[in-house]
């Protein structure tokens, strides 16, 4: 007799974005959160949008085919492989698809910030966090709409890839934009 045990295990990204004035203000907000909670002086336009409208951009990423072997290669002895840490931000408009490898139009890419959160089981998530801005050495605007989970500061493996609409950041104004990249591990 055969015994059969399927545990369907997912591995799930969502992508929240922040841009900021050189005040801290927020200009634009892409992600789950109502604004209201997080800041006491919301844009104003943000407010006046419909909550659907927030949740339609807190979309699941895909995570890669390159990055799915790295993860087997983080889990199990033997097999070796560095680990993520790196946050990327570009230009790109081209949907995310599991064959990329890289951003479309990487602008620039940075250590992130690491911890353990959970979602639905106590540890489940990881959350990076990367804020940019001209002290990064960016200058001029961007129309910043992907971003992308990296295991080297250059080069490296793509763990994961988001588009989003595009977010005007105006480095000389004194704009930064910060991403929050969350990845779940759930079944």
């Amino acid at each position: 007799m055969e015994i059969s045990m399927k545990e369907p295990v997912k591995i799930e990204g969502w992508v929240e974005v922040i841009v900021r004035d050189k005040e801290g203000k927020i200009k634009y907000y892409i992600g789950p959160k109502k604004v209201e909670e997080e800041e006491d002086d919301p844009a104003p336009f943000l407010s006046s949008l419909p909550a659907k409208f927030q949740d339609f951009y807190w979309r699941k990423n895909i995570v890669t085919n390159v990055g799915l072997a790295a993860i087997i290669r983080l889990v199990f002895a033997g097999l070796t492989e560095t680990k993520f840490g790196y946050i990327a931000i570009g230009t790109g408009t081209t949907a995310e698809a599991a064959t990329d490898t890289a951003l479309v139009a990487e602008i620039k890419r940075k250590t992130a910030s690491v911890s353990q959160t959970t979602t639905s089981v106590s540890g489940d998530t990881a959350l990076l966090s990367a804020t940019f801005s001209s002290a990064d050495g960016l200058t001029g605007t961007s129309n910043v709409s992907e971003a992308g989970i990296f295991n080297a500061s250059t080069g490296g493996i793509l763990l994961a890839r988001k588009t989003f609409t595009a977010v005007p950041v105006n480095w000389d104004a004194g704009d930064s934009i910060t991403i929050n990249y969350y990845v779940q591990m759930s079944r």
